[in-house]
């Protein structure tokens, strides 16, 4: 009786045991990859002119980082980032720009593209910065991302902006004018703006020759939304946020469109308008 007892207990753990180490060997575990060699079809020193926006300027490719699994290189899809830092600041500044490119193994980059990384960085035009370009590699299950190693190029670029400013016309750059309409503010949706409104809800310049930085104090109200304007009586050169909900800080565009700048809350606040990022702040005062 012992002896069948025990013989049936042994069945039960090797019935208990054997799926376990089955499931084991079912697993797919992640072993790595190669980090993506990168290399640029010219590393300059570039001086980047407008009139040439259009052309070719430089081409990124990179090798393929295989990714590697337990049970062969991965077959899933891969999205690739290209980095850009000005030098020395390790790719960590709050000013680092990113550029998606999914699956692809390069991207060509036309005059305009390349300009537009310092000019979003906020760096001054019509002189050189060194800038460091890289690929970060991932699969979209989110393994942890393999690094290129870092391609330095100066880059001499010229005045450009993310949205418009006011007062553009063409290749020239106007006395431009901003003022704040809509329910958030005392006017209302009142446009051309009545007095003292044209006053008060005036967003000047930051710097008279500054025509990309404008910063101002307006007084809105608990609740409703607004839009920006550079005519009085004129809706169709309006800017407008992209995000609805985003109160203190966001990202706009120049077009008749909604959704509006939703109100802060009531009470004074800077209102920093930036043409060259294309982003707004607004600080409680």
């Amino acid at each position: 009786m012992k002896h069948i007892l025990k013989l049936l207990t042994g069945i039960m753990i090797a019935a208990i045991i054997l799926p376990a180490c089955k499931k084991d060997e079912n697993k797919v575990y992640f072993e790595g990859g190669t980090a993506p060699f990168l290399t640029a079809s010219a590393t300059g020193p570039f001086t980047l002119l407008k009139d040439d926006k259009d052309k070719p300027a430089v081409t990124f490719s990179w090798t393929n980082p295989n990714y590697q699994f337990n049970t062969g290189i991965s077959s899933q899809n891969v999205t690739y980032i290209l980095q850009v830092d000005s030098a020395g600041k390790n790719f960590s500044s709050s000013k680092m720009q990113e550029q998606s490119i999914d699956q692809a193994l390069s991207v060509a980059l036309t005059v305009r593209d390349l300009n537009q990384f310092p000019t979003r960085m906020e760096l001054q035009f019509g002189q050189f910065h060194t800038l460091e370009f890289r690929i970060k590699s991932t699969l979209k299950n989110g393994t942890v991302p393999l690094y290129s190693n870092v391609i330095t190029i100066r880059i001499n670029n010229y005045l450009d902006f993310a949205v418009e400013p006011p007062g553009t016309v063409g290749a020239q750059y106007l006395d431009g004018n901003l003022w704040v309409v809509g329910d958030a503010v005392a006017s209302g949706w009142n446009n051309p703006l009545p007095s003292p409104y044209d006053v008060t809800q005036k967003i000047p310049r930051k710097a008279p020759t500054d025509i990309l930085h404008y910063e101002g104090t307006i007084t809105f109200n608990a609740s409703g939304g607004y839009k920006l304007i550079q005519t009085q009586g004129v809706w169709s050169t309006q800017y407008h946020a992209l995000d609805g909900t985003a109160k203190l800080s966001g990202k706009f565009e120049k077009k008749d469109s909604d959704p509006q700048f939703p109100s802060p809350g009531a009470g004074n606040y800077k209102v920093e308008v930036n043409f060259q990022t294309g982003e707004y702040k607004l600080t409680k005062l």
